[in-house]
């Protein structure tokens, strides 16, 4: 009977490794597989990570001898660097190794001066996992790897709740504030067009820069227009997407965005950026609206042209949900997982 240890962030850490692996844990291959989850990072003060690191890395070698193949998460240098360790003992012990790549910039992975750390790592795994056709040319167009390299989307992991709500007219924004997911491009957008729409708003939810943006916000006149919820999770998270009526995040570099999957388990229309996974499937006009990152004037256009069509949100709604319920379904993606685990361990 095979077994997969795998390798991430803690549990209650926030962001897309861990969403990920959470939904990884709810297939089938899991239990089939016997997968164990060692936990070597989590957001807390230096000293502490230093401690959760050692504490996962020992526990690691622990039962490392009796696992078949090791699953690996990881994504910028810092979080690289420290897998290197776990690939080196795991190839020693003559392990199958996974390489699972949620970086969401070249620039600042392959493409950068840390590239040694990647031809290491993704040079000594048996399969390196991207999340999109654009990432897999990406890291072939650096490091060489042909057929070693494999996509597999992120999955809709969003559990939508029973509780109902009433749709309201709000664009919502979710995930962290900060430059490189371009909040602030979507507080001056709106400014653009939010007199136009006085009965809207936009809405943020997560943590970062709130102050900041609230701070622009009242400099552009549309504080009465603009809400700051934090992080939200549970029953506040999905009672804000379902009251929601459109979804934007004007990133300027991303994986394959959790936001953006998220919004299409609700069935909302989205407004984004071709970054990342998104060019894989985007439609422009049809499945989302795109628009070039850091384009305020062309942002502020798609956001006016799906407040004032009903008829093209609901149009752009129907491509969401079926995105979400074929090509990102959950049990879609473990398939994927699964297949993977089976091909490597067999060879």
């Amino acid at each position: 009977m095979f077994k997969v240890l795998v390798i991430a962030t803690s549990r209650k850490t926030r962001g897309g490794i861990t969403s990920v692996v959470k939904a990884h844990e709810k297939g089938e291959q899991w239990n089939n597989y016997h997968c164990k989850w060692i936990e070597t990072h989590i957001d807390k003060n230096g000293k502490y990570k230093l401690w959760y690191f050692i504490k996962g890395f020992v526990q690691f070698l622990w039962v490392l001898p009796s696992y078949d193949l090791v699953h690996i998460h990881t994504s910028e240098p810092p979080s690289a660097l420290r897998k290197c360790l776990f690939v080196s003992f795991a190839k020693i012990c003559r392990k199958k190794v996974i390489v699972h790549f949620h970086a969401f910039s070249p620039d600042t992975t392959v493409n950068s001066k840390y590239r040694w750390i990647y031809h290491y790592l993704f040079n000594r795994a048996d399969r390196v996992i991207v999340l999109s056709e654009m990432w897999k040319e990406y890291v072939n167009n650096a490091l060489q790897l042909n057929d070693k390299l494999q996509v597999i989307y992120n999955p809709c992991t969003t559990e939508i709740l029973k509780e109902k709500h009433e749709k309201k007219n709000i664009i919502l924004y979710a995930g962290t504030l900060n430059i490189r997911k371009g909040y602030a491009d979507m507080i001056k957008a709106f400014a653009l067009v939010a007199k136009t729409y006085p009965d809207w708003l936009i809405v943020f939810a997560g943590n970062g820069e709130i102050e900041q943006g609230r701070k622009l916000s009242e400099k552009l006149g549309i504080n009465k227009q603009t809400e700051f919820l934090g992080w939200v999770n549970g029953y506040e998270k999905d009672k804000v997407f379902k009251e929601a009526t459109i979804f934007c995040l004007p990133s300027y570099a991303e994986g394959f965005p959790m936001a953006v999957l998220d919004a299409w388990a609700y069935g909302l229309p989205v407004i984004t950026t071709p970054v990342g996974g998104i060019p894989d499937i985007a439609k422009d006009g049809k499945n989302l609206l795109l628009f070039k990152p850091g384009d305020i004037k062309s942002l502020a256009d798609q956001l006016g042209k799906l407040i004032s069509n009903k008829l093209l949100r609901e149009d752009i709604a129907k491509e969401s949900k079926l995105l979400a319920s074929t090509t990102f379904k959950l049990e879609t993606i473990n398939n994927e997982i699964a297949d993977l685990y089976d091909q490597l361990l067999k060879e």
